[in-house]
């Protein structure tokens, strides 16, 4: 199949912020994951580690039958969630995540490209090389934009960090680990147990 000569092929991140919009971004051909935080690209160059994978299958597993029958929907990455600031059109927005885990309860978000705004709930996986960018720059646009609630999952020390969003800023809980649960806010009564994240974790 003869490709696309509208397509460019996108070799490195490039490090000016401001730079892309989702409307460049649709035109891409990448070999792996990319996403577009503030006009810059984020890469992903290795699949992720056997643990991430079975944090976030246990993860979305729980989620995905909880909410049967309800509003909610969740997803799993590749999904491509836009954050907008000025406006919904794709050459006005600069940030496209692909969360690992993330909850939408307002339909009129979703569309066929993903979701246009913030999700209710982000779960992120941490792995190797991707700390940086899930601890400072997610946190940063998902608090900005308005994400109730943000999960950071540490799969190889078995810890899941909660932020809550209070009056636009995100509040810590404490570090959670095995023999506790976690009770979401932002999913009306949704209870995750933490021997269940971690099950299978070596």
């Amino acid at each position: 199949m003869k490709k696309d000569e509208t397509h460019i092929k996108v070799e490195e991140p490039v490090a000016d912020y401001g730079s892309y919009s989702y409307a460049d971004y649709l035109t891409w051909e990448f070999e792996g994951m990319i996403e577009l935080i503030k006009g810059r690209i984020f890469k992903q160059t290795v699949a992720p580690r056997v643990n991430h994978q079975r944090v976030v299958g246990n993860i979305f597993n729980k989620l995905y039958l909880f909410l049967q029958g309800k509003p909610c929907e969740v997803f799993v990455a590749p999904f491509d969630v836009r954050l907008p600031v000025k406006s919904k059109k794709h050459e006005d927005v600069d940030t496209v995540v692909q969360p690992d885990i993330c909850v939408i309860c307002d339909p009129e978000k979703i569309d066929e490209f993903g979701c246009v705004g913030p999700p209710d709930l982000i779960i992120e996986i941490l792995s190797p090389g991707n700390n940086k960018k899930e601890i400072t720059y997610k946190y940063e646009v998902y608090e900005a934009a308005g994400v109730k609630e943000y999960w950071l999952v540490h799969p190889n020390e078995c810890t899941l960090l909660v932020y809550t969003l209070v009056n636009g800023c995100y509040q810590s809980s404490k570090l959670l680990t095995f023999g506790e649960a976690v009770r979401s806010k932002a999913v009306d009564g949704f209870t995750l147990e933490l021997d269940t994240v971690f099950e299978g974790i070596n």
